[in-house]
């Protein structure tokens, strides 16, 4: 029991780390891991939410600094992302429903480590204030109703729209995490939250693995191989929630 705790906080710390880099805050790495270890779901999205505040914060600042955050990209999304993500925290799923629609989201972040590596446009098109405001309400209903911040379904359309670039989309992505997370967990906070005995050092592993993800983000660590084993270990965890649960 013992080793298994420690490889649960070893992969944790692994995937902040890789998460923070690109400005995400992890929630969807975190699901997944727990969903290997068999944590209940009930436990599952206030514990993916509290981490993420962590982790997305420090990878914020990070990119902030850099110059990198783009708020007139950013305050559209939000603007209808945050209530809706307070909606969605407020609604009850059944298990299995849930545990179905995070397997096909963990498919996300699956192809943004192994497709998007290195996409950098270099013709920008401007930002379209509708879509915007469209495709914020349905990420924000969507993270506050299966714990995660968002950031694994916007970056990847960032990047496609061609609206911003690589560190741009991190430094927003970031921005819309903590933004959404906070409000999911108001949300979970009417329902009644449930978390875990370790939670404490869930924070810490998260935010001690964040903080140097984002560090070593910034100075563009190359991180090729470590990503494309996250990848592949949220890709195990698509399967077992989408094809061995009842």
């Amino acid at each position: 029991m013992q080793a298994e705790l420690l490889l649960f906080f070893g992969l944790l710390f692994i995937v902040a780390f890789l998460y923070s880099s690109v400005g995400h805050g992890g929630a969807s790495g975190y699901l997944a891991l727990m969903a290997i270890f068999a944590i209940s779901p009930l436990i599952m999205k206030p514990t993916a939410l509290l981490l993420n505040l962590f982790v997305s914060s420090v990878s914020f600042i990070q990119f902030y600094r850099g110059g990198h955050f783009k708020w007139k990209i950013f305050w559209p999304f939000a603007l209808t992302s945050v209530p809706l993500s307070f909606v969605g925290g407020t609604m009850a799923i059944d298990s299995n429903i849930y545990k179905k629609i995070l397997g096909a989201l963990l498919l996300i972040p699956v192809a943004r480590f192994f497709f998007f590596k290195n996409t950098e446009p270099k013709d920008f098109k401007p930002a379209n204030f509708a879509l915007s405001l469209l495709i914020g309400g349905i990420i924000g209903l969507l993270s506050g109703m299966i714990g995660i911040g968002g950031g694994i379904i916007l970056s990847p359309i960032l990047l496609l729209l061609k609206w911003t670039d690589q560190k741009q989309t991190a430094a927003i992505s970031a921005a819309f995490i903590f933004v959404n997370s906070v409000a999911g967990l108001g949300g979970q906070l009417v329902k009644g939250i449930t978390f875990n005995n370790d939670m404490i050092a869930y924070v810490v592993v998260a935010f001690v693995g964040g903080l140097c993800g984002a560090y070593f983000g910034a100075l563009k660590f190359p991180q090729t191989i470590l990503k494309n084993v996250l990848a592949c270990v949220l890709a195990l965890a698509a399967y077992k929630l989408l094809f061995t649960y009842a």
